[in-house]
């Protein structure tokens, strides 16, 4: 199991390499989202926004802490979590494992995969 402060640091990797697109790739592909990524094995949610300029606003709760509903919301292990930041775990292969699970509508599905 890895820490809150490990997924803190997945985060921020994940953010740079998405802020590494070319900025006319990012506006093609994102559109401004709420996002909630839920650990189940830290009990913990990390709620963002996702906007051309990044991973905005990271904020971390109790999963039992009532919040509005994200318009995506990412289901994964802590160690996944860790293990796709870090690009050791091929995003695809997690989600056909059923080791990460995505909520969103198609539209954003289909941008998301386009980045991924």
């Amino acid at each position: 199991m890895s820490s809150i402060d490990a997924c803190l640091q997945g985060i921020a990797r994940a953010n740079e390499r998405l802020l590494r697109e070319p900025l006319d790739r990012r506006r093609r592909h994102i559109r401004e989202r709420t996002v909630s990524v839920v650990v189940p094995d830290l009990d913990t949610v990390f709620d963002m926004l996702l906007t051309i300029d990044g991973l905005t606003d990271v904020t971390h709760r109790p999963r039992s802490t009532p919040a509005p509903r994200p318009q995506v919301t990412v289901t994964v292990s802590s160690e996944d979590f860790v293990a796709l930041s870090e690009e050791r775990l091929d995003p695809a292969k997690a989600l056909l494992g059923r080791r990460l699970k995505i909520d969103a509508g198609l539209g954003d599905l289909l941008r998301l995969r386009r980045l991924l």
